[in-house]
């Protein structure tokens, strides 16, 4: 059955206090942002490392996944890329001393004509991202977003056997990119990693507009944009049960990670938790 996280950073306590308190909210299981107080590249020093392992396990939390934060078009872009593949690699590595399997990333709008001249740069980054990771035995988790699950999966799947998805429902029905609960059926075995968002569309967009005004203005113009909302869970669009029930018919039992974007989520986060338990008890 699935098991319940959080995201450690949207907690507000810094970071050894979100895993601390991920398991006094109920959760057993936490994802951590691979920037800020965790950065691979700067603050993530051996000693931290320690400490984060040493946090965890006193709180019995596993780490579900850590979170490479790209930013802006995410891999859109050939002449950023190399320095942002560097980054995941690092993050992948970081993980892996974490005993964990799992990198998720938003990796930008990939196209749906293969033709394309962007779908081939980001397949290439993807692709040696995604044979890094089968490396380590490891996932890069591409998260769900502007894309159809159709694009989404064929995409994954052309980038090889390290590559997967992070399904987040909330992203799907806030920007009318497809259907949050048949998208579980076509993205089937490559979800190895779930977000527990809700949210709600309040006008049509392009998905890809609104990625791409996204990734000029942050979650600033998303909050101005009128576009759509984030809600806490049970509040928006997204049907719980339907969706559940579509993870356990393609036999997903992994963590549903609830990710609520607010400055300190402790209680919507706590509340989150209790619906996901209440959830999983009528399944």
């Amino acid at each position: 059955m699935f098991k319940i996280g959080t995201l450690a950073d949207w907690f507000g306590l810094g970071l050894l206090e979100g895993i601390r308190e991920s398991s006094r909210c109920g959760a057993t299981g936490v994802q951590i942002y691979a920037a800020g107080e965790f950065d691979p590249r700067t603050t993530a020093t051996d000693s931290v490392v320690k400490e984060v392992i040493s946090v965890a396990r006193a709180s019995g939390q596993t780490i579900t996944a850590l979170c490479g934060e790209l930013g802006g078009y995410g891999l859109e872009k050939a002449e950023d890329n190399a320095a942002k593949i560097d980054y995941l690699k690092q993050v992948l590595i970081l993980a892996d001393r974490l005993d964990c399997r799992i990198v998720t990333t938003h990796v930008g709008v990939v196209p749906k004509d293969r033709s394309h001249p962007r779908y081939e740069v980001m397949l290439n980054a993807m692709g040696e991202l995604a044979y890094f990771a089968n490396r380590l035995g490891s996932y890069v988790a591409v998260e769900t977003g502007p894309e159809s699950m159709t694009v989404l999966r064929a995409f994954v799947d052309e980038c090889g056997p390290g590559a997967a998805i992070n399904y987040d429902p909330a992203n799907l029905v806030m920007v009318g990119a497809d259907d949050e609960v048949e998208g579980v059926r076509i993205a089937g075995s490559a979800i190895v990693h779930t977000h527990a968002k809700d949210g709600r569309s309040l006008k049509q967009i392009d998905p890809e507009d609104f990625y791409h005004q996204f990734a000029e203005g942050g979650l600033e113009w998303a909050a101005q944009s009128g576009c759509s909302e984030e809600t806490p869970l049970g509040e928006g669009s997204v049907r719980w049960m339907p969706y559940l029930r579509a993870l356990q018919e393609i036999g997903y039992n992994g963590y549903l990670t609830i990710e609520r974007e607010v400055v300190n989520g402790s209680e919507d986060i706590r509340m989150a938790v209790q619906f996901l338990k209440e959830c999983i008890e009528q399944l």
